[in-house]
């Protein structure tokens, strides 16, 4: 069987290094370069390294609590159950987990883990680690990587996917079509997602037809360091000990939930929405009491950017703020990868699998590529089911494009409607009104002009990413609006004036 994987972040490597070590032909198309993408720039590390009193069971509980109740159970339990297998395969691919002084493997904590079993690499250098050690195997391998090959749409015959077509053109047939383009963060004007992280699988998904589904779930990360271009600050600090304060010292994070800082990433991040305006100032992490020596040798590659931007966090608390990081729904799949559409897979961050729910727990994200890369190799001999309870379970449920009637709402008029599109009128638009803290005239008011909005015929790779990025929005606004109660980070001020029309475009 010919195999196409779009895209070569941890799952799409795993997918295909485990097809072709089963003998399957297999080809990567990247849209910029081998190792490009959010992988590289994972920092905290890969949950499911258990240790006593922990469990893939327990794993489950934290992983479906930080979800909201929404996770798909049986996505869960494919997860937690294979992550031991999935943190062996990466040691032996020759990533170099951080041990402790015995020779194991050690363990962090992070928010709304109940125990330690956070394996990481490098510190906080655990994505870039596990992509240089992806891509040194691949080299051994029989798999044709194509770099700067810009994929845009899914062939499709007979209502089955055959092959994917090129910016350029270019038609490559296929058997196994592998969608692993990672997530959208760049529809935000303050995100810490790549350059190139701009919808791509989703918008293909869509314009094929298979399903998607949870697109108004996008988790913003709490604590981005402010003027720095989306650097994070990996939520593994606050595991370590780090508090958040604000302008008079004071932990108000406790204000939001009995876990403070540790408490799961929505809550801390609109925690720190809220307290922003009110204090008219960026609230601070404060890691001081780790010390110099122990944020050195942890976390080298944050205490390295922040030195270099002459700021000693071991003497000084540091201001940070959200930034949009990562997308909960996607493309729905069952739990081998499998989409609404024939010989289409999803995999990683473009898909939707259920097993993030409302928001992601900190570190499963890295674990799901590997889990569920290596579940879709292991599927495409297997006859295409009629159908999957997964998918249609989630497909049922799937966002839908709302009919926008009710006309613009008379308040928040700083965006002129008739502005004309821009990626960055775009991001402005989905940060003020489908951000972190939403209400209905705003979704309404975003929904309407995205709906407006034509992106110029895409000739060149930025055309395609402008596409990709307004049909992504166009399908994430309908579905906040939809959703008219609040579910983890979907997050609505105020009640919704009624239900959302539906129906499909």
């Amino acid at each position: 069987m010919k195999m196409i994987v779009v895209g070569a972040g941890v799952a799409g490597l795993t997918a295909a290094l485990r097809a072709d070590a089963l003998g399957h032909e297999v080809e990567i198309l990247v849209k910029g370069a081998l190792g490009d993408g959010s992988t590289a720039h994972a920092q905290g590390g890969i949950a499911g390294l258990y240790g006593p009193g922990d469990s893939p069971a327990l794993h489950a509980l934290d992983t479906m609590h930080a979800g909201g109740g929404h996770g798909d159970p049986t996505a869960i339990a494919a997860l937690v159950d294979g992550a031991t297998a999935a943190i062996d395969a990466l040691a032996d691919a020759g990533v170099p987990f951080d041990r402790t002084a015995d020779g194991a493997v050690a363990r962090g904590l992070e928010a709304a883990h109940s125990l330690p079993r956070i394996a990481h690499a490098g510190g906080d250098a655990t994505g870039l680690a596990i992509s240089v050690a992806l891509v040194e195997r691949l080299r051994e391998t029989a798999v044709r990587v194509r770099e700067h090959a810009f994929a845009v749409d899914v062939v499709v015959r007979d209502n089955r996917a055959v092959g994917i077509r090129l910016l350029d053109g270019t038609r490559i047939d296929a058997d196994a079509v592998v969608l692993a383009t990672g997530g959208a963060g760049q529809l935000y004007s303050r995100t810490t997602n790549p350059a190139g992280t701009t919808g791509d699988g989703i918008a293909i998904a869509l314009r094929a037809g298979a399903a998607v589904a949870d697109l108004e779930f996008m988790q913003f990360h709490p604590t981005v360091l402010v003027g720095a271009d989306g650097f994070l600050i990996s939520e593994a600090v606050r595991g370590a000990g780090a508090v958040l304060i604000d302008a008079d010292g004071r932990r108000f994070a406790f204000d939001e939930h009995p876990d403070g800082e540790l408490a799961p990433r929505d809550v801390v991040a609109r925690a720190i929405a809220r307290r922003e305006p009110a204090q008219g100032s960026p609230v601070l992490l404060d890691a001081t009491a780790l010390g110099a020596e122990t944020l050195r040798g942890r976390f080298p590659t944050i205490d390295a950017e922040l030195r270099r931007r002459d700021r000693d966090w071991s003497r000084a608390p540091v201001p940070v703020s959200p930034a949009a990081h990562y997308l909960m729904g996607g493309v729905v799949t069952d739990v081998t990868g499998r989409t609404t559409l024939p010989g289409l897979w999803a995999v990683g961050e473009t898909a939707c699998t259920g097993v993030h729910g409302a928001n992601r727990l900190a570190s499963n994200s890295l674990l799901e590529g590997a889990v569920f890369g290596a579940r879709l190799a292991q599927s495409l001999d297997a006859p295409w089911p009629a159908a999957s309870v997964a998918s249609a379970t989630r497909a049922d449920r799937g966002s839908q494009l709302v009919p926008l009637s009710r006309g613009l709402s008379g308040t928040n008029r700083d965006l002129d409607p008739g502005e004309p599109f821009s990626r960055a009128a775009l991001q402005r638009l989905m940060w003020q009104h489908v951000g972190l803290l939403r209400d209905d005239a705003g979704l309404e008011r975003a929904a309407r002009l995205i709906d407006a909005w034509r992106a110029p015929e895409p000739r060149t790779a930025v055309d395609q990413e402008n596409a990709n990025l307004l049909l992504v929005a166009r399908a994430m606004a309908s579905a906040a609006l939809t959703r008219t109660e609040s579910l983890g980070a979907h997050f609505r001020v105020a009640p919704a004036r009624g239900p959302a029309l539906i129906g499909a475009r």
